[in-house]
């Protein structure tokens, strides 16, 4: 139809006219993003669809016959909101840099606006700002940190496209265009099952990032070569005119364009439909940095200081029935689901009467056994693996019984307690886990009494994350008291009866997954067989086993609880 033919040949000169202005040079006319057949001089004329028009092949069916699969990540997979990239180039100078390189990007912020927040040259301030100095080998923010913001924003369309490619056996490449490739590689490849990744790489010299950003012309030919061996037989989605510069798009035989009118009817992709669970993340921050929600934090830190400073010392002089309303008209509350504390089997004054009772809880923070202390308005003893001095020295609760991770030593020791006639609070996860999932439960605690107690923790915090794998733990209790408002919820469940592991006539791992259960069903989580090894391995990279240094906080140790 005319109309068609108009189209085509508008499109033509606004890619004509874009690629002059970013190159100034006409495209090639191997680039082939006409909306008809070109000539014959072209061996392998490329169309364009517009998706979802009738009048079209639908590019299911194009799909279906198990073709390469090459989506432009910037436009097709994630959804228009995410147009802004200031929040993920904050999130790597915050994390991976310091709050000082934070500050830094910020205030450039009105300069990084005025250039267009997504054009070439603004994307390049905000790379340099927040990649220049780090070291390479340590950059593991790509992979723990922005795979949970991006899944956020992934499009359920894109996804779905994604998703029919996988299942018809083709290839999936990714094109990103604007952010670097370290960036989006980890969510790409680890969540979302993409072969290749193609995008921008961060120059680096002598180790360290240089700030710089460069065309990653070896792996675009390399892509070229695979799928011309394929047959020259890809397919292109696309959310954006200007993914047609791209060289990759040179390859595709037929391009569908989702319009800027069909984007804006997408919808996000639902944590259900997540291909794999983002169970593990690192950093900080609780909250997605935009410009003015990380003002608003740099404005709150001066006063979240002086105010942890001062809910520390409640904490640690005024007793838990007076500390509690206190601490709650501060922000810093919590609840005991249910209303109900569990019956003691022993009191202080029967202490080495009686054995004493292990309470066995989901592990969130390590402020864990603190409040199941206040709960019970009781002092309790609690085990951990790595917990800082610092973190140890500012307990309310005392000194803890540190584990060696020799399951007959700590089994030993945790007898101990229970045989003096201690309140015992362990957490078999072995370290924390912020997502609403439960780790696999280490069976030891199932060895060493009579019958437990399940207690289910949660935790609400507004403005950071109280834990890290990355970073210095030591700094955990500092960034929990810092937070506007946070609140604990502690519910005690019903005792479960452990003899009949002692006695044998149960596996303690079998007990140890029902207790688990108890726990994830109490708390509305799902339960996991992931253990402290697979978070810290994805994290951190190394297999999450404390060198102990005297005196130091430790960079990346493991979890800090019973084994």
């Amino acid at each position: 139809p005319a109309h068609l033919s108009t189209m085509a040949k508008k499109q033509k000169l606004f890619s004509a006219l874009l690629s002059f202005i970013l190159h100034g040079t006409r495209p090639p006319i191997s680039s082939r993003v006409t909306a008809t057949a070109m000539t014959e001089s072209s061996p392998h004329p490329s169309s364009l669809h517009h998706l979802g028009r009738s009048s079209h092949p639908p590019m299911a069916e194009k799909i279906a016959a198990g073709r390469t699969l090459v989506l432009d990540v910037d436009a097709a997979l994630l959804l228009p909101s995410s147009s802004s990239l200031f929040p993920y180039f904050m999130l790597v100078a915050l994390e991976a840099g310091g709050y000082l390189r934070g500050l830094v990007l910020l205030l450039l912020y009105p300069i990084i606006l005025s250039m267009g927040r997504a054009s070439d040259v603004a994307v390049r301030v905000m790379a340099m700002v927040a990649f220049c100095g780090l070291r390479a080998s340590r950059f593991r923010a790509g992979r723990a940190v922005l795979p949970k913001w991006f899944m956020e924003d992934v499009a359920a369309e894109g996804f779905e496209a994604m998703r029919m490619s996988n299942a018809t056996g083709g290839r999936r490449v990714c094109v990103t265009r604007w952010l670097p490739r370290v960036m989006v590689e980890g969510l790409l490849r680890d969540y979302l099952g993409a072969e290749a990744v193609v995008g921008k790489e961060m120059k680096v010299l002598w180790g360290f990032y240089t700030g710089l950003m460069e065309e990653e012309d070896e792996v675009v030919l390399e892509e070229e070569k695979k799928i011309m061996a394929e047959g020259d037989d890809a397919l292109g989605f696309c959310g954006s005119l200007e993914f047609l510069l791209h060289p990759l798009s040179r390859s595709c035989k037929d391009i569908y364009l989702a319009t800027r009118d069909d984007r804006a009817t997408w919808q996000a992709l639902p944590r259900s439909k997540y291909p794999k669970a983002v169970v593990f993340h690192d950093g900080r921050l609780a909250f997605r940095p935009t410009a003015g929600s990380t003002l608003a934090m740099f404005m709150w830190l001066p006063f979240g200081v002086a105010l942890a400073s001062a809910r520390l010392t409640v904490a640690l002089t005024v007793p838990y029935r007076y500390s509690t309303p206190i601490l709650a008209a501060t922000g810093m509350s919590w609840r005991l689901k249910a209303g109900e504390r569990p019956p003691l089997q022993t009191a202080g004054v029967e202490r080495g009467c009686r054995r004493g009772q292990l309470f066995v809880c989901n592990h969130r923070t390590l402020l864990d056994p603190v409040y199941v202390s206040v709960a019970l308005d009781r002092p309790v003893r609690a085990v951990s693996y790595s917990l800082s001095r610092l973190s140890e020295l500012i307990s309310p609760i005392g000194r803890t019984v540190r584990l060696t991770r020799d399951r007959d030593a700590d089994g030993r020791a945790m007898g101990r307690l229970l045989e003096s006639g201690d309140l015992v609070v362990v957490c078999p996860e072995g370290t924390t886990c912020r997502e609403p999932y439960l780790l696999r439960f280490s069976p030891l605690f199932a060895e060493l009494s009579d019958d437990v107690v399940p207690v289910g923790v949660a935790v609400e915090t507004a403005m950071f994350y109280p834990t890290t794998a990355g970073g210095l733990k030591c700094l955990d209790p500092f960034f929990y008291m810092v937070n506007p408002r946070m609140c604990y919820t502690v519910q005690f469940l019903e005792r479960v009866r452990t003899a009949v592991v002692r006695e044998g006539k149960v596996p303690s791992a079998d007990m140890a997954n029902l207790v688990q259960k108890k726990i994830g069903d109490a708390l509305g989580y799902s339960c996991t067989m992931l253990t402290r090894k697979d978070k810290y391995l994805m994290l951190a990279g190394n297999d999450g086993v404390v060198r102990k240094v005297d005196g130091k906080c430790s960079s990346a140790p493991a979890g800090r609880t019973d084994k």
